[in-house]
This record gives C-alpha cells, sequence and structure tokens, in this order.
C-alpha cells in the first residue's frame, strides 16, 4: 500500500510498504522547465517502509487497473505540489520593462496582454516563467520569450592527408568551423564543437647550437654541411620553417690558426625564416682550441632555452640541435663553490654573447632539465661515436632527448631528428581573446583514448601526434547585456597557430513587442501614453502605472516616496505610484511588506529554533512582540518559573535564579536542572545520619535533641526491603545499619532503617 504525508511548504515524503511488488516512477518537470525521472529507492523484502527522499516520486504499483489509476492520481497531486513550490527568479527580479525581464534568465518571459493583471498587481508582475504565466491566463502569442541561436558561417573541412595528394599552405585547414555567429541571451549559453586536427605542415623552430672548440678542420666542414643539410630537409617537411644559431667557444688560438676572441656562448642568429643568411654566417665559421672545451656546454644550452625573446622561440614546436666533439659539465657538490650557483634566467647582452660564465656555476643536470621542459624545448645530441656513452647517460635525467653520432656522412643524425619530430608529442592549447565584460565561456576537452577534461583542463589535450583530430565542446554564456548590446567578435585560436575561429557575439537585449506601440492608448489613462509591451510609456506630463497622474499634482514624485533624503525609493521594497508606495507583494502570502515608505515587514524579526520570535510572539516592522508570558529579542526567554521549582518547593532549591525558565545555579558547586547537585558538599548519608540513630535505636550524638529531627523512621527486617540505593554504616557497637532517605509526592521525607550483624 502507499501512504502519503503532505508538509506545509515542503515536497510530500512517501512512504511505501512492504507489500510493493512492481515499482515505476513519476515523470516530473521542475521549476525550471528541466524533465528528470526519479530513482527509485527501495530497501529489501524484509524492510517494513522505505521513504523516498523529497523531491522524487514513487509509486507503488500491484496488478490490477484500480491500483493503477490510483497511482497516477497520487502522482498528479505530487506534481502539483511540486509545481507551487518555491518561488520564481523571474517574479523575483521585479523587472519593470520586457527588456529587463529577459536579462534575469532564460526561463523568465515577459506577458503583453493588456488585461493581464489583477487588481492590485504592479508592473512587474508580467514577468514570470512561461509555465506560470500560461497558467495566469497568457497564452503563447503574447508571451515573449526570445531564444539565442547559433549560425555557422564558414565550416571547411580539416585537410585530409590520406589521399597523399601535396597541400598548398594557403589550403591547409587544422581547425573547424572558422566562423559563427552566436546570438545569446541572458543566461542562456550556445555551445558548439570545435574541431582540431595536427597537419603534416606544422610550424617548427630549430636552433643550431655549435660547439666550436674543434680540434681539426675536418670537423668544422662537417659542423656546416649538417647545419645546412639539416635546414632544407626541415623545409621540405614545413613551410613554416624557422632556424637560428649560436656557437660555443672559449679562448684565443694559437698563431698558426684564425681565430676569433675570446667568449663562452654567443647567439649569432636569432631564429629566422632567412635560410640564406643561416647559410652566410655558418660558413663564416672558425676553429678556436681549447684547454676545456667541454665546461661551458650546458651553460649554452641553458641561455638558449631561457633566453625566449632574444632567441626568437615561438609558441610552435622547438627543436634544439647541439653540435659537439666533446661532453658536457654540470654543477657538482664540492666543485666551484666559490661560484654563485645557476639562477637559470637570461644573461645575453646586446651583442648576443652570455655575460655571467665566470660568475655563476654551470647548472645542474635536473635544473637544466625542468627549464627544457618548461619551455617545451626537445634537445638532440650530435657527438663522436667517443662520446655517446656520456650523453646518454643522461637519459631518465632529460626528458625528451636523443643522441647521434657523427659520421662523414651526416645523414644519420638528420634522419634521427626528423624521426622524433614526426613521433614527437605535443599538447594543444586553447587559447580565446579578451572577452566582454559579463561574457563566459567554458571548455570541454575530448581527447584521445575517450580522456574527457573540463575546467580550466578543460583547454587542452596532451600527447597530439601529426594527424591526430581531437574535439573540444565551447560553451558561451552572456548575462544581462554586455557590451551594451553591440555587437564584438573574438576569437579562439590553438596556441602557436595562425589559424582561429573567428566568433561574431550578438546579444538579445531587447523585445520584439518594443516595435509596435500604440499612442494615446485608451490602457493609458485618457490616452495619456504609448502603450507599448503591455506597459504605458506616459507622455510627458504625467506619470503612473497607467499615466493617471498628472505631474502638475505631484510636484517631486520621488520625495514624496523616501523616508528622507538618504533612503531609497520606497525602502527599495516598492515601487513609487503617483507620490505614493505600492508595497511589493511576496510569493508567500503571509509575508507582508506594509508602512508608508515600505519599510516594515512580518518576516525580519530574531529567530530562534529556526522560527520568527521564537514561534512565541509576532514580527511587527522588524521587532518582536512577545506573549505575555515571553520576552527576549527573540522572545525567547520564558516568564513561567515552573520548570525551576524543585522537589522542596524551592525555585532552584534556594543555590540559583530562575532565568527564561532555567536555573543559573550560584557559585561553581551546585549544578542540575533545579541546582540539586552539588559533587564537594557532604551526601545525604553524612547529614541524616545522627538523626536515623537517635530515631531508630535511641543513641547516638543527636540523642538528648532527637526531636529536632524532621523526619520519622520506619524499620524494615532485611536490606533487600531498602530501595535501590541507600546509605550503610558501622554503629559503635560494630553492628551495621543501612537506611533510604526519600522525599515522596507531598513533600514529606520517607527514612527506612534495617539493622544487620554483618555489611548491609
Amino acid at each position: 500500500m502507499l501512504q502519503a504525508s503532505y508538509h506545509w511548504g515542503k515536497v510530500p515524503k512517501l512512504h511505501i510498504s512492504r507489500e510493493c511488488r512492481i515499482v515505476s516512477t513519476c515523470w516530473f518537470e521542475n521549476t525550471e522547465g528541466i524533465a528528470a525521472q526519479a530513482p527509485p529507492r527501495l530497501k529489501t523484502a524484509d524492510s517494513t517502509l522505505t521513504t523516498v527522499e523529497p523531491g522524487f516520486f514513487l509509486i507503488c504499483v500491484k496488478m490490477g487497473l484500480k491500483y493503477i489509476l490510483n497511482a497516477m492520481l497520487i502522482c498528479c497531486c505530487m506534481w502539483q505540489s511540486l509545481a507551487h513550490s518555491g518561488p520564481s527568479e523571474c517574479i523575483k527580479a521585479n523587472a519593470k520593462s520586457c527588456e529587463e525581464c529577459i536579462q534575469v534568465g532564460k526561463h523568465c518571459g515577459w506577458c503583453t496582454k493588456a488585461e493581464f493583471l489583477r487588481k492590485g498587481e504592479l508592473t512587474w508582475s508580467r514577468c514570470d516563467n512561461i509555465k506560470s504565466l500560461k497558467k495566469r491566463g497568457c497564452g503563447m502569442e503574447d508571451i515573449e520569450n526570445p531564444k539565442g541561436s547559433l549560425r555557422v558561417e564558414s565550416d571547411r573541412n580539416l585537410t585530409d592527408f590520406a589521399s597523399g595528394k601535396k597541400i598548398n599552405l594557403e589550403d591547409l585547414t587544422q581547425i573547424r568551423p572558422q566562423k559563427i555567429t552566436l546570438k545569446l541571451r541572458s543566461g542562456e549559453p550556445q555551445t558548439f564543437s570545435l574541431h582540431f586536427q595536427r597537419a603534416k605542415d606544422n610550424p617548427i623552430d630549430l636552433y643550431y647550437l655549435v660547439d666550436l672548440s674543434l680540434s681539426v678542420q675536418d670537423g668544422l666542414e662537417n659542423m656546416k654541411k649538417l647545419g645546412i643539410e639539416l635546414k632544407e630537409e626541415m623545409q621540405k617537411i614545413t613551410s613554416d620553417f624557422r632556424i637560428g644559431f649560436g656557437i660555443l667557444q672559449k679562448n684565443p688560438c694559437t698563431a698558426a690558426e684564425t681565430c676569433t676572441s675570446q667568449f663562452s656562448f654567443k647567439n649569432v642568429l636569432p631564429l629566422s625564416s632567412d635560410g640564406a643568411m643561416f647559410n652566410k654566417l655558418l660558413r663564416k665559421q672558425t676553429i678556436a682550441a681549447s684547454l676545456n672545451s667541454s665546461e661551458d656546454g650546458a651553460d649554452a644550452i641553458m641561455q638558449a632555452a631561457v633566453c625566449g625573446d632574444i632567441i626568437g622561440w615561438r609558441n610552435v614546436s622547438r627543436l634544439l640541435v647541439y653540435y659537439s666533439n666533446t661532453g658536457l659539465r654540470f654543477a657538482r657538490d664540492g666543485k666551484l663553490i666559490s661560484m654563485l650557483p645557476n639562477d637559470g634566467k637570461c644573461h645575453i647582452d646586446s651583442q648576443g654573447a652570455y655575460t655571467t660564465s665566470h660568475h655563476h656555476n654551470h647548472p645542474s643536470i635536473s635544473h637544466l632539465a625542468q627549464k627544457l621542459e618548461e619551455n617545451k624545448i626537445q634537445l638532440f645530441f650530435a657527438v663522436k661515436e667517443e662520446f655517446k656513452d656520456i650523453y646518454q647517460m643522461l637519459q631518465g635525467s632529460i626528458p625528451k632527448y636523443e643522441v647521434g653520432i657523427l659520421t662523414s656522412n651526416s645523414s644519420n643524425v638528420i634522419k634521427l631528428i626528423l624521426d622524433a619530430y614526426h613521433a614527437l608529442a605535443f599538447e594543444v592549447i586553447l587559447e580565446n581573446s579578451k572577452l566582454p565584460e559579463g561574457v563566459s565561456i567554458h571548455y570541454t576537452a575530448h581527447c584521445k583514448n575517450n580522456i574527457i577534461h573540463t575546467g580550466e583542463n578543460g583547454r587542452k589535450c596532451l600527447d597530439i601526434q601529426i594527424g591526430d583530430e581531437v574535439n573540444f565542446a565551447i560553451s558561451i554564456r552572456a548575462k544581462k547585456c554586455p557590451n551594451n548590446g553591440q555587437k564584438t567578435t573574438i576569437n579562439i585560436k590553438p596556441r602557436g597557430f595562425d589559424e582561429k575561429v573567428e566568433i561574431d557575439l550578438e546579444f538579445v537585449c531587447e523585445c520584439e513587442c518594443r516595435k509596435d506601440g500604440m499612442t494615446n492608448s485608451s490602457y493609458c489613462h485618457q490616452g495619456n501614453g504609448v502603450f507599448k509591451c503591455g506597459v504605458c510609456r506616459c507622455n510627458e506630463g504625467y506619470i503612473g502605472q497607467f499615466c493617471e497622474c498628472s505631474t502638475d499634482e505631484v510636484y517631486n514624485e520621488d520625495a514624496s516616496c523616501r523616508k528622507d533624503n538618504a533612503s531609497p525609493i520606497c525602502s527599495n521594497n516598492g515601487d513609487c505610484i503617483c507620490g505614493e508606495c505600492i508595497c511589493k507583494k511576496r510569493d508567500n502570502p503571509n509575508e507582508i511588506i506594509s508602512g508608508k515608505y515600505c519599510e516594515c515587514d512580518n518576516f525580519n524579526c530574531d529567530r530562534s529554533n529556526g522560527l520568527i520570535c521564537g514561534g512565541n510572539g509576532f514580527c511587527r516592522c522588524g521587532m518582536c512582540e512577545c506573549l505575555s508570558n515571553f520576552t527576549g529579542n527573540a522572545c525567547d526567554c520564558s516568564l513561567d518559573v515552573a520548570s525551576c521549582k524543585a522537589t522542596n518547593g524551592q525555585l532552584c532549591n534556594g543555590r540559583g535564579i530562575c532565568e527564561c525558565g532555567r536555573c543559573r545555579c550560584t557559585g561553581t558547586r551546585f549544578i542540575g536542572p533545579t541546582c540539586e547537585l552539588c559533587s564537594t558538599c557532604p551526601g545525604v548519608c553524612i547529614i541524616h545520619m545522627d538523626c536515623v540513630l537517635c530515631k531508630a535505636f535511641n543513641k547516638g550524638p543527636k540523642k538528648a535533641s532527637c526531636d529536632q529531627c524532621g523526619f520519622e523512621v520506619t524499620l524494615l527486617e532485611h536490606p533487600d526491603q531498602l530501595p535501590q540505593r541507600y546509605c550503610s554504616f558501622m554503629d559503635l557497637d560494630g553492628s551495621w545499619f543501612c537506611f533510604s532517605y526519600l522525599i515522596n509526592d507531598q513533600k514529606v521525607p520517607e527514612v527506612h532503617v534495617v539493622k544487620t550483624p554483618g555489611r548491609c
């Protein structure tokens, strides 16, 4: 069977008995018009009751038409309860025009019907959610509810590399769509998919860093040959290729050689698309002899990595080729301790030379690896056979690097670099131009292997190789009416690429009904205004909801509706109509705003236990007026002292003060609801022992004054006849006696005594 209990202001809770066998769910729409299905929550067959959470509906159906009809009826009734629960955000906005209304949110509509408002309702009552407007008698033909839209202007397909055809650079398409137009209404997002495919003709920056501290002329010629051939091969795989050149050289040469002056690292040619200039500068290089040629190699790599502006790195694939006949030296413990540690910053002067080699130590392996990773640079070593093992020892310390062996034929090194480039995994990161204030954008990345990223990570996909396609769901939302409603354009592009999506943003800020208006309309008092969108726009000299007041009669409308010059009109709780405040009506009819300036209400008072005025008074203009037996700011202080009376009839046992129906005990010794407990006071047993001795056995210290004891005793034969709690003492003659001391309902002590030869 099925029971439903209803609670005022809450969604009904359902309790389903164990007799349920077939369970179905009710479909419903919440107040925002979003459909949902309540998930049934049933316990096992042994359960006697199952409670379904508020807001979810569960129907217990047994075979038979009668039960099915009953279930449907209950479901419909519950939907009615839900449909009217909770105030509408549209009404709360107090929109005074259609334009203000549609900017509140995507579910808000404006009724333009002339006779829509009932007596006492103000203009803002025309703004409500669509379902409520229809229920209140406004047909869809009279409801302004504009919607946003998305229009694709250009959507060329991504370049098909599988065909094997040569693709001209101007025909290359790595991103789609290329242009769209979004019409945005406040609170209503527009979502589209952006597709990206990494092309074969991907932009590349390559920096050629050479150690010129060579021992033979043949090595110099091989270096020049490798550099020129490498440039030519890279230009074959991409039309967007730039190459730069730097040298590592130290110490003057002998008199028999053609030498340059001493320096450590020098940037000869920043990254450039001028291949002829690269060839020219490379051919001009000469030998420099050095006793310790390897010591500055790591410094040169560090400077080439961190001096991005000087070297000219773009946000594209970055390759650094280091050509050398020697090993590398890194910072080690105990070495060059008098020098400053390498700071990982750029120290290249205007002539392109590294300036702090005599002050800074070499970078450590981990420091260099960190900077290469931060700047997304892939490192290649081109070295002689005898140094191969030294460089390969860096495996695991420096990410994404390769080692090639120098021979008289440089083709093996070139093949190594080309293969590594094609396998080079990289990340695509979407960037957008500056957004107008009030416009937000949200990305969701659908990457390889069904990996999905959201939030800030929704902008990027990792490990994207040539030919891989990834998708991004991009949602753009406007709040209110950005950019004063003027059309604007933003761009979204992958970082480091020239291709972009151009997005024209248009904003839905006006209603269609603005185009039509009835001048001198009879709806506006005696034709004193233009009736447009269901509202009177008053002619000059008239004011009021229906232009019913003359400004000659109301000298200063706003001043008449302010409590003082510093107060807002109608305390921001009403509308000033013809110089009088008409207070807003609340969704809860029991909540009332009142006062000449709408300055009072009956719901903004202090609360206690979640209740206004503790449920013990009335809220009047922000102050609680308490019932006769309560006081306090929230009427939470009871004046009834009955709960403070002790069993002896005293208030708080004479050991405290009764405040708000509770005892506040004096001192720190007394505790308990009526201050009846005292952990450091003599107990009942000690206080009454002497009186019990004299009353029961005619002996003890109080024998002579026994008549002063305020009770009589009853002798019992066995300790089992005593209550559960009693006192036990040994008499002077060595025998034991036990007694109990209780106060009866007539507040008279009852004392029972037992004497035994042994302990009670």
